[in-house]
């Protein structure tokens, strides 16, 4: 649970090795075809623009020798159409690119999103919202240029060393040896700094993420802040967050930074000993002031596929850390799933049975054990009891949110671990305590577990529930639209406009976790009796704090000390003067 916070760093799970990079390549072949073609386009542009130097040297070592203005003007212009052609081509590629790297984020992004939609709840009740947010936000938007434009480049940069080589020693071979004499230097500050530089963009990546956290923890919770006048207390673990994702920033980009630096020196180095050893050592009859020019050009276009491919390095780097988290995400095992031979689970009729339950959320820690009940179709269930009993694990158990540690549930006998998700949680009607609302409109959010309902069967289920006067005082009634979690709404309207969309899917078990407990009286009695028409023929389990709400149920469970302490009718335990009895009484009294 160490995980749940912002302020303390992710460790991975598994280091990177290059099994994730291959992995990687999943998303590259399916954009292959593009990248081939950008690949040639690169190539094209790159061999036309090397005929440059060639044509430099031989109108300084030929034609301004010979004083002919014609043929200079004809060079000039082949110079012009090198430049232009190599730079069209470029564009064209530079485009296709950048729809193939939009065309891999999508795929990722994708896939991270199929996923996170199949893992189970306690993935969710592990880590904070910002961490998940930014793997599937900012790392896939981080290595996207590396997978794309990235691969193609290192590819093309490669071959452009081998015919800058090549046209090199077709110039001259010993200035060739001049210019790769810095390439050892350059290789043996690259193997120094590896590993550092992998782990300080590690480093970068932990503290984003923390900061990412606290700032959706932070929005999420605004209205308390401002309640609670925790704004200059905020402000400063922000920045103190701020100020470690800053330091480790710095450090990363410290090491980013001395390639390039290495790479300028060392080629200003080469450039300068070309001019040294060309014009002091050689046979002037042998090395021309047009080789020692092209050599000069080609030294610093010899280097700059250098300096690119550190840069890509750097790049292959940052992406390293970033892939690392996308990858974790992806294999996060979904524990709660279809067995391979799952079975469609039929209409039910809704008898529930727990057959000696244990379960825990962490290992060793139970919070039900060896709990057994049965429950006849048709049955209201009161769950009641200490915050912290299991009275919501109860449920969720039933809907299969998470896998037991032992025992069974059965319905209507199927075993549920042996049924799939869809046929299970399609027939069961869930509303838990936090009333969420989705951005849209009222109707929208009614519909959404039923998406082939009837505007008058939405407008039926509301009324059931008695939400339909108060959505039809707004002045766009069903389509007025509402916020992420329905800021517009008060709580109590978001719990009727949930209970209208649980009961909308009319199902055969119907579960309600604290479901009137931010509705007024008033309401409630109104509630109460549109619910007890709905809930006839149905097997319901309620979980209430408000003891009055659940007296008309059929049993009442009191749930303590990992299982149920007491079951029987209010009547009857209020009879034994048991920890039900006491519960109601200490109730009454306070009101």
């Amino acid at each position: 649970m160490a995980r749940n916070r912002f302020d303390i760093d992710e460790n991975l799970e598994s280091p990177f090795d290059i099994k994730h990079f291959r992995r990687a390549m999943i998303y590259i072949r399916r954009q292959q075809k593009p990248m081939i073609i950008a690949f040639v386009l690169s190539a094209l542009s790159a061999a036309i623009s090397l005929s440059a130097p060639l044509i430099m040297q031989h109108v300084i070592d030929v034609t301004i020798p010979a004083k002919d203005a014609l043929p200079l003007v004809g060079w000039s212009a082949l110079l012009l159409v090198t430049i232009v052609v190599s730079v069209y081509l470029a564009t064209i590629r530079s485009r296709m690119m950048t729809r193939v790297g939009q065309d891999i984020i999508f795929d990722i992004r994708s896939d991270l999103f199929r996923h996170l939609q199949q893992l189970p709840f306690k993935y969710y009740d592990d880590r904070p919202q910002g961490k998940i947010l930014i793997r599937v936000v900012n790392y896939v938007n981080s290595v996207s240029d590396v997978l794309s434009n990235g691969i193609i480049n290192f590819i093309l940069e490669i071959v452009n060393l081998i015919f800058i080589a090549i046209f090199m020693f077709a110039v001259d071979v010993r200035l060739s040896f001049v210019i790769l004499a810095g390439l050892p230097v350059f290789l043996s500050i690259m193997l120094l700094i590896k590993n550092k530089q992998r782990r300080a963009w590690q480093a970068v990546s932990n503290k984003s993420s923390n900061l990412n956290a606290y700032l959706q923890e932070s929005i999420s919770g605004i209205r308390v802040t401002q309640i609670f006048s925790r704004e200059s207390h905020n402000e400063g673990i922000f920045t103190r967050l701020a100020t470690n994702f800053r330091k480790e920033w710095i450090t990363a980009v410290g090491f980013n930074t001395l390639i390039p630096f290495t790479v300028d020196n060392l080629a200003t180095l080469v450039t300068t000993s070309i001019y040294l050893v060309g014009l002091l050592a050689l046979n002037p009859a042998d090395v021309t002031f047009g080789v020692i020019i092209a050599m000069s050009s080609y030294a610093a276009r010899f280097w700059q596929p250098i300096l690119n491919l550190s840069q890509l390095y750097n790049n292959f780097i940052n992406a390293v850390a970033y892939l690392e988290r996308i990858f974790e995400t992806l294999d996060e095992p979904v524990t709660v799933n279809d067995v391979p031979d799952a079975k469609e689970l039929p209409p039910i009729e809704g008898h529930v049975t727990f057959d000696d339950v244990t379960f825990a959320y962490d290992p060793g820690i139970n919070i039900l054990e060896n709990l057994s009940f049965d429950i006849k179709a048709g049955e209201s269930i009161a769950l009641v009891g200490p915050t912290g009993a299991g009275k919501t694990t109860v449920v969720n158990l039933i809907s299969r949110f998470y896998n037991l540690t032992g025992g069974k549930i059965l319905i209507d006998g199927h075993n549920i671990s042996q049924v799939t998700l869809k046929s299970l949680r399609s027939q069961m009607g869930i509303m838990l305590q936090d009333s969420f609302i989705f951005s849209g409109t009222i109707l929208e959010n009614i519909r959404y577990g039923r998406l082939d309902a009837t505007e008058e069967e939405i407008i039926a289920a509301a009324k059931a529930v008695c939400a339909d006067e108060f959505i039809r005082e707004f002045e766009q009634g069903y389509q007025t639209e509402v916020n992420e979690r329905g800021s517009k709404l008060s709580q109590g309207q978001r719990q009727l406009i949930s209970f209208a969309r649980t009961l909308l899917a009319d199902p055969r078990i119907l579960i309600l976790d604290e479901a009137t407990s931010s509705i007024d009286a008033k309401t409630e009695r109104l509630l109460q009796q549109g619910l007890n028409e709905l809930l006839k023929g149905r097997t319901s389990f309620i979980i209430a704090h408000r003891l009055s709400t659940v007296k008309n149920c059929d049993r009442i469970m009191y749930v303590s000390d990992k299982g149920i302490a007491e079951c029987g009718s209010h009547d009857e335990l209020m009879a034994r003067r048991g920890l039900y009895y006491r519960l109601y009484t200490a109730q009454k009294m306070e009101a």
